[in-house]
């Protein structure tokens, strides 16, 4: 049933590795690399391109889990139709455009990078592939039935803050000798995969969380330490105004350092304040 993977063929399995590679070059403050991925991304992956529909028949399989079975044969039967759709030879050439790019502009290294659901994609691609049997089709897709009916994990839930966000995290702590806060490190990984979705997922998490922040800040105000002390009082409506001008920029290095630091300023005081 086996045939040999080629990953540099498999959109999922690049897509991953494409954001394996970008993640590696925030961290380590490489800004190019990211440029460079993150142009990629939006070239090959846009919402009207093959390549976003050729993932999305992936993802719809890969990400869902914890479902019946018969939902689950619903979404793997009008995943297949979908994919059907797509054209081999279209699929094909947009492969190599994206591969050639990859290779030019980055390095060819990125199809080794380590991606944590390889083995669920792989199966995927093997089901998709018109040159599996009809036998082992039905075998394959067994198999993804059972993945997709079994309750996820909560260390697979994690994966992110676990197996990207770690060193963001180590490197953050070492600064400022603290453990990240939940909603620190649940910025951190909107703010990682940010260039996946054109920020999408980021600017929605910042306008409730900016939101947040603010009205904690106002509560902050009306606490007598901070209310009778005119200095206490002035940084924090300084901090109130610096996140309602965020609220329309985009997010820059500097930009999420305020952010961390204020969530953290928050949790202190309110903190302090329910002790009291």
């Amino acid at each position: 049933m086996k045939r040999r993977h080629n990953k540099k063929r498999n959109t999922a399995l690049v897509y991953e590795a494409l954001i394996k590679e970008a993640t590696a070059a925030i961290l380590r403050g490489d800004q190019e690399t990211k440029n460079k991925i993150v142009s990629i991304v939006q070239d090959h992956f846009g919402s009207s391109t093959i390549l976003r529909r050729d993932l999305q028949c992936y993802q719809s399989i890969a990400e869902n889990q914890g479902l019946s079975v018969e939902d689950s044969r619903r979404i793997l039967r009008e995943t297949k139709m979908q994919k059907a759709y797509i054209n081999p030879a279209h699929l094909f050439k947009a492969q190599s455009e994206m591969i050639k790019d990859i290779n030019t502009d980055i390095s060819s290294d990125i199809f080794n990078n380590f991606v944590p659901n390889y083995k669920v994609l792989a199966t995927i691609d093997q089901m998709f592939s018109p040159k599996t049997s009809p036998k082992d089709r039905v075998l394959l897709e067994n198999q993804i039935i059972d993945l997709m009916t079994k309750a996820k994990p909560v260390e697979e839930s994690r994966e992110v803050d676990g197996l990207v966000v770690s060193n963001f995290v180590e490197k953050f702590n070492n600064k400022y000798s603290d453990e990240l806060l939940e909603e620190q490190r649940e910025l951190l990984t909107h703010y990682i995969l940010s260039f996946s979705d054109n920020a999408l997922s980021l600017k929605m998490f910042l306008n409730g969380e900016i939101a947040r922040l603010k009205e904690a800040l106002g509560e902050a105000l009306e606490i007598d330490e901070i209310k009778t002390d005119k200095e206490m009082t002035e940084k924090t409506n300084r901090v109130v105004k610096k996140l309602e001008n965020y609220a329309a920029e985009s997010v820059t290095d500097d930009v999420l350092l305020t952010i961390l630091k204020t969530q953290k300023l928050v949790k202190e005081i309110h903190t302090d304040g329910s002790d009291n």
